[in-house]
């Protein structure tokens, strides 16, 4: 006979409405006895029915996560903790990818809502009117874009853009690029105002080139933009884009950093190995993804009926070896 939730309790010394919130909620439970009602669990093979819960709870225990393009770097460590937090709260995360197709963001929210209790979007390409309708339907929690009346997890991306134009002109640079990503970025947009002001704080003379795919391809085809510019250092919009960028220079006969120095956004793995190593503004994506999973748990309890939150993450610019003095210095 299959293993009951009353046999989990009587087994464990506990009554059923412990072993049901050791499951659906249990951060509620005591450590001890939450340690204890898992093993019995495990011992006797139970595992919790989670359709009958959703019918009698009125929650899935699923949560949908919605990125821009899943082969970014940027993403899967934010991917990775925000699952992991969700496990820990009892909760499975379905994950979805626009590839960068504000049509196709739309259809997938609009088919995750009737699958889950809330709703992660990260990076989001649509409208804010589109937004704001669909949220109706579902709590959200959105990642690096800044919306009225929603809870919203920012990366500060402003404070880094500013600390590498301070490095570059510290280094001597005075003629800089900005490599810009697409039209409907919070963060390429971030990242222009605050380059702009610093741009003029120390003197340097700032050029915004696009919008750009941010890919690799969008570095590369931006190479030619970069070189007529004089430009002799660039900030990229992320690091494939600097990548990008600095294959297409050097088939330009350019060398970096000596030519012209680079820097990416998001400190991923491609940037640490490649050479030289590439200077670039780090992006706590870890952090926002166990942060954003909280809030929305939050807005989920409360029936997303509480206050909405803005969570502000600091971004600091590390140093390696893309950036150097003009040769002309």
């Amino acid at each position: 006979m299959a293993v009951t939730i009353r046999d989990v309790a009587r087994e464990s010394g506990v009554h059923v409405s412990t072993v049901s919130r050791t499951f659906s909620a249990p951060h509620l439970v005591n450590a001890e006895t939450r340690t204890r009602v898992l093993a019995v669990a495990e011992g006797l093979g139970y595992r919790p029915n989670r359709a009958a819960r959703a019918l009698t709870t009125g929650r899935t225990h699923n949560l949908g996560l919605i990125v821009a393009d899943i082969a970014n770097p940027f993403f899967p460590p934010l991917i990775k903790a925000a699952q992991a937090q969700a496990r820990e709260r009892d909760y499975h995360v379905f994950v979805a990818d626009t590839d960068e197709d504000p049509l196709l963001e739309q259809e997938l929210i609009e088919t995750l809502c009737k699958q889950v209790d809330g709703v992660l979007l990260c990076s989001p390409r649509l409208s804010n009117r589109v937004i704001e309708r669909l949220r109706a339907q579902v709590p959200f929690v959105v990642v690096n874009r800044r919306l009225k009346g929603l809870t919203t997890v920012l990366m500060d991306v402003g404070q880094g853009a500013r600390a590498a134009v301070e490095h570059v002109a510290g280094l001597g640079h005075r003629r800089v690029a900005l490599l810009s990503g697409p039209a409907s970025s919070w963060t390429s947009e971030e990242m222009q105002a605050a380059a702009t002001l610093a741009a003029g704080e120390y003197g340097v003379d700032l050029s915004v080139l696009g919008p750009n795919e941010p890919t690799e391809h969008g570095g590369l085809a931006a190479a030619g933009a970069v070189a007529a510019s004089g430009a002799t250092a660039v900030l990229c919009y992320n690091d494939l884009v600097a990548l990008g960028l600095i294959e297409g220079l050097r088939e330009r006969g350019l060398r970096i950093p000596e030519d012209v120095s680079v820097i990416g956004v998001d400190d991923s793995l491609p940037g640490r190995l490649t050479r030289p190593k590439l200077t670039t503004i780090t992006m706590p994506t870890a952090a926002a993804g166990r942060m954003a999973v909280d809030l929305l748990l939050a807005a989920v309890n409360a029936g997303d009926a509480g206050t909405p939150t803005l969570a502000r993450l600091e971004t600091h610019l590390v140093v390696r070896e893309s950036t150097a003095a003009p040769a002309r210095h």
